[in-house]
């Protein structure tokens, strides 16, 4: 296999760094490797855990140009994120194209603090000298959809537990949209389940029961812990979900791939399936290699068909700074080798290599003045950027010292205006509770009107009745029902000799 115009391979080894572990396939053979070492011959990769770098996406505006891009990009990462000025980090980006925005570029953003690459691969680089590539864990999954071994479209998620992390990752349209480390690891879990056990268990006894026991079959008294551990992390992943949906605009999750890095006799995805109401299946894929052992870590596998596909079908986001070494002629050492080789061979021929080095000086210094040149246009343009992009960082910080002004004038008139809402009685629903007694009793309501004295408010109402005792019990039951609520009063009944009818102004106090 081809992997660059330098070097031909034929074998992919895969490591683990966090456990230590390799894999070595040969054409579609599969199989771990025990006592790993350098081989020219191999392609070697690796990748990185969702914990140890950071995600984010950045809007970058249409207007820079490529060679500028990454510039541009690694400044609004250190701007936005944060990030330690004084930390060199390694950043990464893949550009992302499903964005209706004429003005501006979208970019999957990763960030690697470079001490923890060098700490998690000094066992690795002791053992096997170079890794071609080192990928982000969540990226690896663009190979099953290169591969077509996933070959539908919509939204997917893909949950993967390992011993010291695990992630969820979703890639809409078979493109990468988000990923997040959860607390679930084995180490994890395995901490958890003593807690919800109440009891410290050996990380030995969890792991074989992880691993070994169904939860459908066992009778032992882990049983219950562990439903409330795996409940617990369907929790977590249905509220990234919730997030998702809402942060990127998905209307629904086609299907979940759940698995881990050891096999377990519990089927996590039936039980996930019953808790989220989503299809899913389990994250154990065929990837058409033949093997002698059981089971393959899927990260392994996943690393091996990401070696297998084109360039331009995966994703281009490589930490490695194990880098093999350029070829002999491209290497300084080379050069002065073959310069001297050179020397020796014009030194019988003085004049003419008199010339040579004369040309050969002329040209250098021609190369030099043009490299001069180029990297002074670099700088001052750097130095026009980075003016610019402080200026623009000044009015920013205006905008959104305006904005939070704003805001705060805002709030508080919203808080006035709900006081208002919820303390203020509500007239229409009170009249409507008096209406219903009045016509309860058989009283009716001439006139109405509302008055606040010295922050009482009063309803005076006339009311009309065909006898005076009608009045009389309309007013004897409100007294008793609204007591707390409303004061009464009413100080004479009249009789209308003309029409007949009983006529009294009663007044009623809010209290």
């Amino acid at each position: 296999m081809s992997r660059s115009d330098e070097h031909s391979f034929s074998s992919v080894i895969s490591v683990n760094p966090y456990n230590d572990t390799y894999t070595s396939s040969v054409s579609s053979f599969i199989n771990s490797a025990s006592a790993p070492s350098f081989s020219k011959d191999q392609f070697a990769i690796s990748y990185l855990n969702t914990k140890d770098f950071i995600n984010a996406q950045i809007e970058i505006s249409k207007n820079i140009p490529d060679e500028d891009l990454y510039d541009a990009i690694n400044n609004k990462a250190y701007d936005e994120l944060a990030l330690d000025q004084a930390v060199e980090y390694q950043i990464q980006y893949i550009e992302t194209f499903n964005n209706l925005d004429e003005n501006n570029r979208f970019f999957h953003v990763f960030i690697v603090d470079p001490l923890k690459i060098t700490h998690s691969f000094s066992r690795a680089i002791e053992k096997i000298k170079y890794l071609d590539v080192i990928i982000p864990a969540p990226l690896l999954l663009k190979s099953l959809y290169s591969k077509e071994i996933i070959d539908s479209a919509g939204v997917h998620c893909f949950i993967y537990i390992q011993e010291s992390d695990a992630f969820v990752t979703i890639y809409a349209d078979k493109e990468f949209v988000y990923t997040k480390s959860i607390k679930f690891s084995i180490i994890d879990m395995h901490e958890r389940f003593c807690e919800l056990y109440g009891e410290r268990i050996e990380y030995s006894s969890f792991f074989n029961f992880f691993t070994t026991q169904s939860l459908r079959d066992t009778d032992s008294d882990y049983k219950s812990y562990f439903i409330k551990l795996y409940k617990e992390l369907f929790s977590n992943v249905n509220d990234i979900l919730t997030y998702t949906k809402r942060a990127f605009e998905i209307e629904k999750f086609e299907q979940i791939f759940i698995g881990s890095q050891v096999e377990t006799v519990t089927q996590l995805d039936e039980m996930l399936e019953v808790e989220l109401h989503i299809k899913s299946s389990q994250f154990n894929f065929d990837y058409g290699f033949e093997s002698e052992e059981s089971y393959i870590d899927q990260i392994h596998a996943l690393m091996h068909i990401y070696a297998a596909i084109e360039e331009d079908a995966r994703y281009d986001c490589n930490f490695t700074v194990y880098n093999r070494p350029p070829s002999f002629i491209k290497r300084e050492s080379g050069k002065i080798i073959l310069l001297i080789a050179a020397s020796f061979a014009l030194a019988f021929a003085y004049p003419v290599s008199y010339w040579v080095l004369n040309y050969a000086q002329l040209l250098q210094e021609d190369f030099l003045k043009q490299e001069y040149n180029k990297l002074h246009i670099v700088k001052i343009t750097r130095e026009a950027t980075l003016k610019n992009r402080l200026a623009d960082k000044t009015k920013s910080t205006q905008i959104l010292s305006d904005a939070k002004n704003e805001y705060i004038n805002k709030k508080n008139t919203l808080i006035k205006i709900h006081d208002v809402k919820v303390n203020y009685p509500m007239k229409a629903k009170l009249i409507a509770l008096l209406t219903k007694d009045l016509n309860k009793y058989g009283v009716k309501m001439e006139t109405l009107n509302y008055i606040e004295i010295k922050n009482k408010k009063i309803f005076n109402l006339s009311l009309v009745a065909s006898k005076d005792k009608k009045i009389t019990k309309l007013v004897e039951f409100m007294t008793k029902e609204y007591e707390g609520k409303f004061k009464f009063k009413l100080e004479d009944i009249s009789y209308d000799e003309e029409s007949k009818v009983y006529l009294s102004p009663l007044e009623v106090v809010i209290l």
